[in-house]
């Protein structure tokens, strides 16, 4: 019997179901890899062949063509059902299945093993990455032609191998600093009712001649926390005997949140990009303002001799020009795009930070509480869902399918992440509030909600007005 069993852990101890999980995917890892390399393999094959085609140009169904079966696997399967499996189990897409992840690490297993520059580790790289990515973007219709999804995803896959190759030795030092996606999945995963559960007490008294952990995204297991930074891949389930795979409740993470696991930047990239930025870029083109401030400057222009700006000469790795499908963006329409996200991003993000700012007046704290910003976060995660999904429903409705439920289930998720906010909220804010009256507490609530109420009203005008 192994001796750190029978010293530290009772013989009458079971695993949970969880525990065998954990320990099945640690102990199974040359099927894990089989598994990230087949992903890599489809990914490539998506990404790239549907780029060197032709683009339909009639009605086609999504599994007759290769273009359009690309596009609704990428963004009508992959990124939406990423997104709520991160609030459902971690960051198990990135350390199981993210083609990126298995990449960056196998470069960085055959690369130089430089040490990470001092410039890598500047905290500002997520909420900067998916900022500059979902805008740009939005410029070049990435959603819905394959040379802007190979454009975009392609270089950040070339990146990923870059950095690997030159930084690290068999780490992911790409996915803990700069991956576009990084800082939502960060976010998100601390929603999830599972994580790997650390027990420092059983740590410490372990044999410390153990072997460390060949932990890819570079976690110090020993004062790991929670799900932000772990990957899920499971190679350090049962680590000392410390390390389990354990069920919490969904809002854990979050309630128990010490100050030094707040980050201004993370609230930053939650309200100014995943409620900000990205509900700009869901909703421009289907938005009647969209179209009446385009007519207006267009009109103004025109009277006043100004035609440049309507011109559509730029290439299609700036803005879309896809003449044969009859999409061909002007300077204008790369101009108001940019004002119409950059006002989303402001006027929702403005608000939830005016509402942080007038929660910590009430509190009577100086500091700005960065820490409710994290009760925002279910808000977030269905919010970027209902928009990567909205697009899932536009191909369900080429095909004729019956989508008589889809108003129903939007309203309903709706409900939920403004009760699940909501909840956390007042959470957050009791924990604050020990020496602070009822009535200041109450007022700081209305204030944070009424600030999420903006979101949910955006995504109201959207899905039943316009």
């Amino acid at each position: 019997m192994n001796e750190r069993v029978t010293v530290l852990v009772p013989e009458s101890a079971a695993p949970t179901r969880l525990q065998v999980v954990g320990e099945w995917m640690r102990d199974h890892r040359g099927t894990i890899q089989a598994i990230q390399w087949i992903v890599v393999v489809f990914y490539l094959v998506l990404l790239v062949w549907p780029a060197l085609l032709p683009l339909p140009t009639e009605y086609a169904h999504f599994y007759e063509n290769l273009v359009l079966f690309a596009q609704f696997v990428f963004w009508g399967l992959w990124w939406p059902f990423v997104m709520v499996a991160t609030m459902l189990f971690g960051r198990i897409w990135c350390g199981v299945f993210c083609p990126e992840g298995a990449l960056t690490e196998w470069a960085s297993r055959h690369g130089r093993g430089g040490a990470i520059p001092k410039w890598m580790r500047w905290g500002g790289w997520p909420f900067t990455a998916f900022v500059l990515t979902t805008v740009y973007g939005q410029l070049v219709s990435v959603y819905e032609y394959p040379k802007a999804a190979l454009l975009i995803l392609g270089g950040s896959t070339i990146a990923a191998m870059v950095v690997g190759f030159l930084y690290g030795r068999g780490k992911r030092v790409w996915c803990r600093y700069l991956c576009p996606a990084n800082g939502v999945f960060a976010l998100l995963s601390r929603l999830a009712p599972v994580h790997f559960r650390v027990n420092r007490e059983r740590w410490r008294q372990a044999s410390h001649r153990i072997p460390a952990v060949d932990c890819a995204p570079l976690i110090n297991i020993r004062n790991m926390q929670g799900n932000s930074a772990c990957h899920m891949c499971g190679r350090c389930s049962g680590h000392r005997d410390a390390v389990t795979l354990a069920a919490r409740s969904p809002n854990a993470e979050i309630l128990s949140a010490g100050e030094k696991d707040v980050s201004a930047w993370d609230a930053l990239l939650l309200s100014f990009g995943l409620l900000g930025v990205a509900i700009g870029a869901f909703q421009w083109s289907a938005s009647p303002w969209f179209v009446q401030m385009k007519q207006a400057v267009a009109t103004w222009l025109i009277e006043r001799g100004i035609y440049w700006p309507l011109g559509d000469s730029a290439p299609w790795w700036l803005l879309t020009h896809y003449p044969e499908t009859n999409d061909v963006f002007t300077w204008l329409d790369g101009a108001l795009i940019l004002l119409y996200i950059g006002a989303s991003a402001l006027a929702i993000g403005g608000a939830l930070l005016l509402a942080l700012r007038l929660a910590g007046w009430l509190l009577g704290r100086r500091a700005m509480p960065w820490r409710l910003a994290y009760g925002f976060i279910p808000l977030g995660g269905i919010s970027v869902f209902l928009g990567l999904s909205a697009l899932t429903v536009s191909l369900f409705k080429a095909e004729r399918l019956d989508l008589g439920w889809v108003p129903g289930a939007r309203a309903a998720l709706l409900v939920v992440a403004l009760l699940w906010s909501g909840r956390l909220l007042w959470r957050l804010l009791g924990a604050e509030t020990a020496a602070v009256p009822l009535l200041c507490r109450t007022a700081a609530w209305l204030g944070l909600m009424a600030a999420a109420g903006l979101v949910v009203g955006s995504w109201v005008e959207m899905f039943f007005l316009w």
